[in-house]
């Protein structure tokens, strides 16, 4: 494939790329002062990225057109749909984030320019069509998101978020780095298409099934999934709440994509030897994240395991390995970033009178009495992250049931529906707080006008109008589920 063709299907990234070295030096030069320029600039390129991640999905590149810099990038449809996601996201992680730091102490130029950098490591992995393009897209991602987590120094909980998540991440990181070696010492290859090739249809060799599970382990920390989820809660509940709203959104969507290259792409002939891990996972991530969260008095704590409590229900869609199962995967991740969106941001409009973040669940006493539309749209949130018709939420959890029952996985649809009753309780009691327990007064700080915005904007994608989006966005996934099994 020629130069010029390679840099038009990584045209997002060569945006970012040079984008984040202009914006360093900016940063480097105007100091904080210009944090609010940098922050601008960065919501620039995002939006250029997406502009011309676009075309990608529209009018998608299809073999080796879809290949560049020697088979180690795809530009297919699957990945520009991912980026889309991932891209929307950041935008929204650095808009948010001006008045919440400037209210604790000041807005640095540096988090614009983190956000950016974890964005185009992201890119790079659900790009990845090669272990080596897969780590430095990880690692890209991975490095940018300690330092987000560990932004607001002033506080010791943000700090702790910091050490653990690089801790447990460094950890992860060296599992899948161990899986890696295991696959191609026993493959010989590093390509995703090479490594499938190797593998063949016959019974996996004990070294590359050892391989791949260390490798699925690694990605299961990264993605929040039980038994890997230990650092979640902790991560979520210390780190700034716009950091906090981008780890949820964003790193999920990216390294799910990324478990999906891998399972379907690269292990995609060895469907028996990964679907049981992915479904014993999915069903642990959904009871796990649903009975964790009932005794959470923190909303950002209760969130964090309502996030593994999701990707357990997105895994569901993974264990079914069909085109109808990737579809709806990537349908539940769009439908999950418009609900994280409005979580995080109702989170961030929660303050008292003196402007301070208000995050105890017991201090949202009584508060539909004082600010009505932001408690009804927190209450639809919920509403919809707990499945209830007619909420958009609904029509995540049925594509992936659906998609599972199609596969012949009945007793695993069963499973998860009984687990999402569970899960709607701690989403009812949230719901129970606002509207019916005695006011405490304490949530009445007014909100920015950005976090309103976007709280309107989210409310109305996850409201019963959503359902107008599904034949658009069912076209999309679906196109995006065929190119990747077309990768294969």
């Amino acid at each position: 494939m020629s130069a010029l063709l390679a840099l038009r299907a990584a045209a997002s990234e060569d945006v970012l790329s040079a984008l984040a070295l202009f914006m360093m030096v900016w940063a480097a030069w105007g100091g904080d002062r210009a944090a609010r320029m940098v922050g601008w600039l960065a919501v620039a390129a995002l939006a250029a990225a997406m502009a011309l991640t676009v075309p990608g999905l529209c009018h998608p590149l299809t073999g080796s057109a879809a290949s560049a810099f020697g088979g180690l990038y795809s530009g297919d449809a699957f990945a520009a749909y991912a980026k889309l996601l991932i891209y929307g996201a950041a935008i929204v992680a650095v808009l948010v984030a001006p008045p919440f730091f400037e209210r604790l102490g000041g807005y640095r130029a540096e988090y614009p320019l983190l956000v950016v950098l974890a964005a185009l490591g992201m890119g790079l992995m659900v790009s990845a069509s090669d272990l080596l393009t897969l780590y430095i897209g990880l690692e890209l991602n991975s490095l940018a998101a300690y330092v987000l987590a560990a932004f607001y120094r002033a506080d010791e909980r943000s700090a702790e978020a910091g050490l653990k998540y690089f801790v447990l991440g460094a950890l992860a990181s060296g599992i899948l780095l161990f899986g890696m070696s295991l696959v191609y010492g026993f493959t010989g290859a590093t390509g995703f298409g090479a490594i499938r090739a190797a593998l063949g249809h016959g019974p996996m060799a004990m070294g590359a099934t050892f391989g791949m599970v260390f490798m699925l382990a690694g990605m299961a920390f990264k993605i929040s999934a039980a038994p890997f989820h230990m650092w979640t809660p902790d991560v979520y509940e210390g780190a700034p709440t716009p950091v906090t709203a981008f780890f949820a959104m964003a790193p999920k969507v990216a390294a799910l994509g990324l478990v999906m290259r891998l399972t379907l792409v690269a292990f995609g002939t060895q469907v028996g030897a990964w679907q049981p891990i992915v479904a014993v996972v999915a069903v642990l991530s959904i009871v796990i994240g649903a009975l964790g969260a009932i005794g959470q008095g923190n909303i950002k704590r209760l969130l964090a395991y309502s996030s593994i409590n999701n990707v357990g229900f997105i895994l569901v869609g993974l264990a079914a390995a069909t085109p109808q199962g990737a579809s709806a995967m990537l349908v539940y991740l769009a439908i999950y970033v418009a609900m994280s969106i409005g979580g995080f941001v109702a989170v961030l409009m929660l303050k008292d009178e003196h402007g301070a973040p208000v995050e105890a669940i017991a201090d949202l006493a009584g508060l539909s009495r004082q600010r009505k539309v932001l408690s009804a749209c927190l209450a639809m949130v919920m509403f919809s992250l707990a499945g209830i018709p007619p909420l958009f939420g609904f029509w995540g959890k049925f594509v992936v049931f659906q998609a599972a029952v199609a596969a012949g996985l009945v007793p695993l649809a069963v499973l998860g529906i009984a687990a999402s009753v569970i899960g709607a309780f701690y989403y009812l009691k949230v719901v129970k707080v606002l509207y019916f327990d005695e006011p405490t007064g304490k949530a009445i700080g007014r909100s920015d006008w950005i976090h309103q915005a976007l709280l309107a904007l989210a409310a109305l994608a996850i409201s019963p109008a959503g359902y107008l989006a599904t034949r658009w966005l069912g076209a999309l996934a679906d196109s995006a589920a065929a190119a990747l099994f077309a990768a294969g």
